[in-house]
């Protein structure tokens, strides 16, 4: 990784980060492989300028199907890593808000 700015890959907005965003202050990122709790720390308060009070991370594992004919497992969606940031209760990221 060469910077903070490739940590984060992209926000990921789903009904349960909207939840999440709306009555708890946290967003969801999914980030790079070999990221850690401390540089999500440093590129969401840096990108976003914002308080950062948790960063938990998560691997999300791949999704596998099965073949009907030859009954073989086959990697539907790849698995990825994502964080869930807590931010303090005053800081929101506006890229996560709908229309105003």
């Amino acid at each position: 990784m060469n910077s903070l700015y490739d940590v984060l890959r992209r926000p990921l907005v789903t009904e349960k980060s909207n939840y999440l965003s709306g009555k708890l202050h946290q967003y969801v990122f999914e980030v790079a492989e070999d990221a850690t709790r401390t540089m999500v720390k440093d590129a969401v308060e840096t990108i976003f300028k914002v308080t950062v009070l948790r960063v938990n991370v998560i691997n999300v594992p791949a999704k596998r199907s099965r073949r009907a004919r030859s009954r073989r497992l086959a990697v539907r969606n790849p698995g990825y890593k994502k964080a869930i940031v807590t931010l303090a209760a005053e800081d929101r990221l506006p890229i996560f808000e709908g229309v105003e």
